[in-house]
């Protein structure tokens, strides 16, 4: 692996100054997935630039009525915030599947968005969640959609010269409840062959009346499917309309066929997948009401 210059500054316009002022470089946040990727020759920048040492990047803190998740968390951190796990557990559950307890002792939800892999567990928990991303560059702040950062697989939206600061939740309303599920090949460790998000607003009658349904491992990015977030809304998340659900999740589908799963298996098992999803989502949401 080639010698990279390494800087580690301590703001955010610091950060911003030196990814703009070097001709290749790269922001690091827990360097789970960069540092293997150098030391596999998939990636050579010029310069890292550490984010770890921003204050304003670490942590969880309130943001009115949510959660602001700097991007340089690390996800282990998640669970110690009772506020946040309780208001949002499947996108805690999420980050918390990512890789083995070192990994997530190290790796960030920052770090997992920008990774950009179309597998990555927090992303679509955070977009069945709504979340949003603040991010700072040459140009300023500009806030933006969680399921905007990926545009490919390995790829971002990002300009050059920005980075996510903090990831953003927003409060979780009465009635609310989410869940996040995925199916790999083994027990744990693995990446997801297909992941599902959901998060579901429940009356006091039992009816959904707002949802956000999101699917993750089956096209080249997390997918928000509308189509299958419509099918639950009005109704009490009986078999029609679970059944709905699955069928729009299912034709929202641009899998590929791997080593983990075909294509045929991924597009049976996002409907399957879904559903169990939605119905933990439910629980949560008629505890919540």
């Amino acid at each position: 692996m080639p010698s990279q210059a390494y800087h580690a500054p301590a703001t955010v316009d610091e950060a911003v100054a030196l990814l703009s002022g070097e001709p290749d470089a790269r922001p690091l946040a827990g360097g789970t997935d960069l540092i293997v990727q150098m030391k596999s020759g998939r990636n050579a920048p010029d310069a890292i630039v550490d984010l770890k040492h921003i204050a304003a990047l670490s942590g969880v803190h309130r943001n009115g009525d949510g959660f602001a998740i700097g991007a340089a968390t690390a996800c282990t951190a998640l669970k110690n915030d009772a506020a946040l796990a309780a208001a949002w557990p499947g996108v805690v559950e999420a980050a918390n599947l990512i890789g083995s307890v070192q990994v997530r002792n190290r790796a960030t939800m920052g770090g997992n968005l920008c990774n950009a892999s179309p597998a990555a567990d927090a992303v679509p928990a955070l977009v069945a969640a709504g979340a949003t991303c603040l991010i700072a560059g040459p140009a300023g702040e500009r806030e933006v959609p969680v399921e905007q950062i990926p545009i490919g697989p390995g790829h971002t939206s990002l300009a050059p010269g920005e980075f996510v600061v903090e990831i953003r939740l927003p409060g979780q309303v009465a009635g609310g409840g989410d869940a996040y599920l995925r199916s790999i090949p083994r027990t744990e460790m693995d990446i997801a062959v297909v992941g599902a998000g959901v998060n579901l607003v429940l009356d006091g009658s039992g009816t959904c009346t707002a949802a956000r349904v999101s699917i993750g491992a089956v096209a080249p990015t997390v997918l928000l499917v509308e189509d299958a977030a419509a099918a639950l809304i009005g109704s009490k998340l009986d078999d029609a309309a679970l059944d709905a659900m699955g069928k729009a999740v299912s034709a929202a589908c641009n899998p590929i066929d791997d080593k983990r799963g075909t294509k045929k298996y991924r597009i049976a098992m996002v409907a399957v997948l879904a559903r169990r999803t939605a119905l933990i989502a439910r629980e949560r949401a008629g505890a919540a009401s």
